[in-house]
């Protein structure tokens, strides 16, 4: 992908450096003006493809309502038992995945009362 940019970039250089040039031959301020934009235009791709990415950490954190012990979980569908690769959380919600019969369904908290 940089490749492309600063490919894009030269062109862009190249031809403000021809408009530059060929002021001489009238429309003077014209040719400067948009030769001088697309100088800038290259100088500005360059030095936004220079740039490094920001990552942004994300931290979720679930409250239980109750005591949590660790226990065993089996498919619904096909009773093997799950892993924790089979386990996902997506905006909140629990998820599983078996890795045997692919099925995929809603982990839900029984109500305590």
């Amino acid at each position: 992908m940089k490749v492309f940019i600063y490919a894009l970039a030269a062109g862009l250089a190249l031809l403000g450096l021809i408009f530059v040039m060929a002021a001489s031959q009238g429309n003077a301020l014209v040719r400067v003006i948009i030769g001088l934009v697309c100088i800038g235009a290259a100088g500005a791709l360059v030095a936004l493809s220079r740039l490094k990415p920001t990552h942004h950490t994300h931290v979720h954190q679930m409250d239980l309502s109750g005591d949590v012990s660790l226990q065993e979980i089996h498919c619904k569908q096909c009773g093997a038992t799950l892993s924790q690769k089979s386990i996902t959380v997506k905006a909140g919600t629990v998820f599983v995945k078996c890795e045997f019969c692919s099925a995929e369904y809603q982990l839900e908290e029984a109500p305590k009362w």
